[in-house]
């Protein structure tokens, strides 16, 4: 029996649970279906590939070399290994991604220590990498050698570049290298006004997962090694963490068609303009506070968990921790002004009840 494809959800419907539910941007569809015919070589030979190392190159440096894989938890886990040893650990914020949303694959598949250290602001510092930077020859402990980061951070805060410069030299001076999360890493990018390398290879970023699909790709990411003596067998374990496409023109492609020329800053700064928007309106509304910065696309709120819990049924978003009544609103690079303020519409009602 036939059956044919079929559209089975609403276009026009947006909520504010996470930049992964928004679509691909029409341009990253044009560059996949453009790789699209004929035959190129498999396994990252291809002529996309090939061309995506020249892209990085403009916006990191010559030394970075781009490695695509399937998604940010591969990213981050390949990228992980490669700095560390079988008996090494990785300082990380408490609220770090890859601490509390990569369902232990770190230390499960990458078979490495996470210490972490409780954040105000999701925020590391050279005071609060010191609280695990020891025991460097305690045979009983997992040894520190990768400081991790997130650019910009899972509470929506964004670095300076000098503070990141502080964490380099900090980690250096102490042996240990710089894994930078870039899942978001366009959004801080926007919110700094600056080029992706002042805060990474230029103040001494070691090894960067970049991030697709949280600004318009379909699928993707990739580990940009931006210190080469940093790193061992790269290309080995990629494929042993199973994040070696066969594919992998329909990767870097995609990554092209958002590199090439600004198409990740402006959905960048279209998802961050859409938070202040959002941030700006919720501001006025009595009783529902901001917790944190508004620096990038997220709104981190606290308000009566009735509220939210109605609110739901209107517009997906997610609790952040709802025994406190706190809850994140992320904003996308299609997040449209009329959907902020639908949304800060239905709040206002809510909170009225």
């Amino acid at each position: 029996m036939r059956t044919d494809a079929r559209r089975h959800h609403d276009p026009q419907v947006r909520g504010f649970a996470s930049d992964n539910y928004a679509g691909a941007h029409p341009e990253v569809l044009a560059a996949i279906a453009l790789a699209n015919g004929g035959h190129q070589v498999a396994y990252g030979e291809d002529d996309y590939t090939d061309h995506l190392q020249r892209v990085m190159h403009s916006h990191f440096g010559p030394t970075a070399e781009a490695f695509p894989v399937f998604n940010g938890t591969g990213a981050n886990v390949v990228a992980l290994q490669a700095l560390t040893d079988r008996w090494g650990a990785a300082i990380c914020a408490e609220s770090a991604h890859i601490n509390v949303d990569e369902g232990g694959a770190p230390e499960r598949m990458g078979g490495l220590k996470l210490l972490t250290v409780p954040t105000p602001d999701g925020k590391l510092t050279p005071e609060l990498i010191d609280r695990q930077a020891f025991g460097w020859d305690d045979e009983h402990r997992a040894m520190p050698q990768v400081v991790s980061i997130t650019q910009n951070t899972e509470l929506g805060t964004v670095y300076t570049p000098d503070e990141i410069r502080v964490i380099c030299d900090h980690a250096h001076e102490r042996g240990m290298k710089v894994h930078l999360d870039g899942a978001r890493i366009a959004n801080a990018a926007a919110s700094l006004d600056v080029p992706m390398r002042t805060f990474t290879n230029t103040v001494g970023v070691d090894v960067l997962s970049f991030g697709g699909t949280k600004n318009g790709a379909l699928f993707g990411e990739a580990v940009v090694v931006l210190n080469p003596d940093a790193v061992r067998a790269m290309k080995h374990l990629r494929k042993l963490s199973m994040q070696l496409a066969s594919k992998m023109r329909f990767v870097s492609v995609q990554l092209e068609a958002l590199l090439a020329k600004d198409l990740w800053l402006r959905n960048a700064r279209h998802a961050n303009a859409m938070a202040q928007r959002l941030a700006g309106g919720v501001r006025a509304i009595d009783g529902v506070e901001i917790l944190y910065p508004v620096q990038a696309n997220a709104v981190f709120a606290r308000l009566p968990h009735a509220v939210s819990e109605r609110l739901q049924r209107r517009f997906r978003f997610y609790f952040w921790d709802e025994a406190a009544g706190d809850v994140r609103w992320m904003c996308a690079f299609d997040t449209r002004e009329d959907d902020v303020d639908a949304f800060l519409q239905a709040l206002k009602e809510e909170m009225a009840r």
